[in-house]
């Protein structure tokens, strides 16, 4: 390898050192699992089935996992739904999705189920470097909404591309307005959310508060400071009594989602 490559494997190996592989096929789980062993020491764990897969991921909390898209006993995008909207701690371990069948659905599937990166086969040592620093060294923004919970969307596989940045939004930090707005979209299609999935709604508007309280202090803006609060304080209280009702959040809510402006799409936008 050349030394550049050596110092980029050194930075990473920190954040690999429990990698798990979901794959029906001994032999293609085998060979990743001996090429990423000549890459850095790991500790690796294989599973055959999604259920499998979710098992063992509960049980080893892995900082790295890969996932076969598809085959009889193995689906990627659910596989990936279930780890991002379960309790585990892993649950916002960098999923890299490998598959020959790189379709536009298959692809567009595994950035939408919440998949860090995406690897065609065959693959080479290059490839999966790519890959490996762009969920190492490269982490995106993590979006806690409703119906998509995953790493900031606009950057998907960006192991493929090593240009320069060609959109505004396209920074390491994503201004603190957007951040703003994006945080109140999510808390808005998150409160009708509360009558059907009222564990994921909840969570998704205790992730937004954490988010509006930092972007507040930022922007040294009070108002939006003391409507988080006050908002957090009841969500606080409803998840300690569990009982959650759809009207009384949307009531409690709408002071809060006045700093969102008015000409905002109203369906929920998350990146």
């Amino acid at each position: 390898m050349l030394t550049e490559d050596l110092k980029q494997i050194q930075r990473m190996s920190p954040l690999m050192r429990k990698v798990l592989i979901v794959d029906p096929a001994p032999a293609s789980a085998r060979m990743l699992g001996d090429l990423m062993r000549s890459i850095t020491p790991l500790q690796l764990w294989t599973a055959p089935t999604t259920r499998k897969g979710l098992e063992a991921a509960r049980a080893i909390n892995p900082q790295l996992i890969f996932v076969e898209f598809a085959s009889a006993d193995v689906d990627g995008i659910e596989f990936t739904k279930l780890l991002r909207k379960s309790e585990m701690v892993c649950r916002q371990a960098p999923v890299i999705m490998i598959t020959a069948t790189a379709t536009a659905a298959a692809i567009v599937g595994a950035r939408d189920a919440g998949v860090h990166e995406f690897l065609r086969k065959p693959y080479t040592t290059k490839d999966l470097l790519r890959r490996l620093e762009a969920v190492t060294l490269r982490p995106r923004d993590w979006v806690e909404a409703v119906e998509y919970i995953g790493p900031d969307r606009r950057r998907f596989n960006s192991g493929d591309y090593k240009g320069a940045l060609k959109r505004r939004s396209d920074t390491e930090a994503t201004p603190e307005a957007t951040r703003i707005i994006q945080a109140l979209k999510i808390v808005r299609a998150a409160v009708p959310a509360v009558a059907t999935d009222p564990a994921q709604a909840m969570r998704a508007m205790l992730a937004q508060m954490v988010e509006l309280q930092r972007a507040s202090v930022v922007t040294k803006n009070a108002a939006l400071a003391r409507a988080t609060v006050e908002f957090q304080l009841f969500l606080a209280k409803a998840a300690q009594s569990g009982v959650l009702v759809a009207a009384e959040v949307a009531e409690r809510a709408a002071p809060l989602l006045t700093f969102l402006p008015k000409d905002e799409p109203s369906k929920e936008e998350a990146a």
